[in-house]
């Protein structure tokens, strides 16, 4: 998609702090953290967000990236993946990714 700032990053059109790659995903720090630790785990291929998905096999190889990076961060006492969903849900980019948040305890609920 033409204006997706991630499509634009999996394109390595816009600079971004790579830490991950493959074939199909890409992992990425947030410039905007909220925590000691913060990436993205994106598709390469635009997807408008999880309610989009059709190819879920797509969704656990993501699960899996984002598990392998918090891994890779030495995230042992563990860590956050969260998705938002549409307006409500508080997505602001709608190009499918999850954040990887770590580094700190997390409070339940968020905020």
């Amino acid at each position: 998609m033409d204006n997706c700032v991630f499509c634009l990053i999996a394109e390595k059109k816009l600079n971004s702090k790579i830490i991950y790659e493959d074939d199909i995903s890409l992992a990425f720090l947030d410039i905007h953290p909220v925590a000691p630790f913060h990436a993205l785990v994106i598709p390469k291929k635009h997807i408008r967000s999880l309610s989009d998905v059709e190819d879920f096999s797509l969704v656990s190889h993501l699960l899996y990236v984002c598990n392998l990076v918090a891994q890779r961060e030495g995230l042992t006492k563990g860590y956050r993946v969260v998705t938002n969903v549409g307006d409500d849900g508080g997505q602001t980019i709608f190009h499918l990714h999850f954040h990887v948040i770590g580094g700190r305890p997390m409070n339940w609920p968020p905020g």
